[in-house]
């Protein structure tokens, strides 16, 4: 891997941290304007919109012909599939429990890529997994005066967090044939085609189709879809993409666990939340455990 590359993808990891860490904001704005298949059919709705003017403006283009396009779809359909299942998991647990679940993402991907990808990580990179994902669980449970558990929502949720890992791994796996955007087109367009086809399902079937776009008499709604979709779906994607192309798959994923970190901090700047010593002790180790991942001594075999 060139040095160059590397920083770029590290600084691609932070500016990834920083978008999806205040996506939370943006969907608490959204809550109480719209139904959760709403929200996502519109996130959705504004990540294609945006690949469209994009790519008419031929700001980047893409070029999949003659690729192999099962391998793309699949990847993308992970990520749909990790959305998915989390709503559904939401249900039936709590938030807490949801981040929970989605802090242990990057172990995930540590198993998956070191049998299909055969990356291995050196012990001090494991270690510092370990903090990271330790400290962002501590974080959570320390926080949550009363944790619930449903053992249906917990099982949607490691299937939504397997899919998300699945997700990763597959996008380091074919980082060779498409670039990042390429990556992200598609994951937008299945999302895209996705929801829509359940709202228009849903619609038909509760007679509430003519609230499709109900919500847009809200300016804060187009304002928050707008940003989770143009930047927590279209920017992030690639940035984690670019960041699977350039490092190893753990090290990209682990990134996720200081977006949530993040978005704790969001919270008490923004929302004016309270702030503790724990918040400042666990969001510390958070960082020491990404950067120590990064400065471990690596043992890998990237053969894909």
């Amino acid at each position: 891997m060139e040095k160059d590359n590397k920083v770029r993808a590290y600084f691609a990891g932070a500016v990834f941290s920083v978008l999806v860490g205040f996506s939370f904001l943006g969907v608490k704005t959204c809550v109480p304007l719209a139904s959760t298949l709403q929200i996502l059919t519109h996130r959705y709705n504004f990540a294609f919109l945006a690949v469209i003017i994009v790519m008419l403006l031929h700001i980047w283009k893409i070029d999949i012909k003659g690729k192999p396009l099962g391998m793309l779809f699949l990847t993308g359909a992970f990520y749909v599939g990790f959305m998915i299942l989390q709503t559904i998991g939401l249900i039936y647990a709590t938030s807490i429990v949801s981040a929970i679940i989605f802090a242990i993402v990057p172990i995930m991907v540590k198993i998956i890529a070191g049998i299909f990808l055969k990356e291995h990580s050196s012990i001090g990179q494991t270690i510092f997994m370990f903090i990271s994902v330790a400290a962002l669980i501590a974080m959570m449970l320390i926080g949550a005066a009363d944790v619930s558990y449903n053992w249906i929502g917990i099982t949607i949720l490691l299937l939504s967090s397997l899919s998300m890992a699945i997700n990763n791994v597959l996008m380091r796996a074919v980082r060779a044939s498409y670039t990042p955007f390429e990556i992200t087109v598609v994951t937008a367009f299945e999302g895209f085609v996705t929801f829509n086809m359940a709202t228009l399902i849903w619609g038909i079937a509760q007679g509430t189709l003519d609230q499709y776009f109900e919500p847009f008499a809200h300016t804060e709604f187009i304002i928050a879809t707008a940003y989770l979709g143009i930047f927590c779906i279209l920017f992030s994607a690639q940035l984690m993409a670019f960041m699977q192309a350039n490092m190893p798959s753990v090290n990209a994923s682990i990134f996720g666990n200081v977006s949530t970190a993040i978005s704790f901090v969001a919270g008490v700047v923004v929302l004016g939340e309270p702030l503790h010593a724990y918040h400042i002790i666990c969001t510390a180790l958070i960082i020491i455990g990404v950067i120590g991942v990064g400065m471990a001594g690596k043992k890998e075999l990237n053969k894909i």
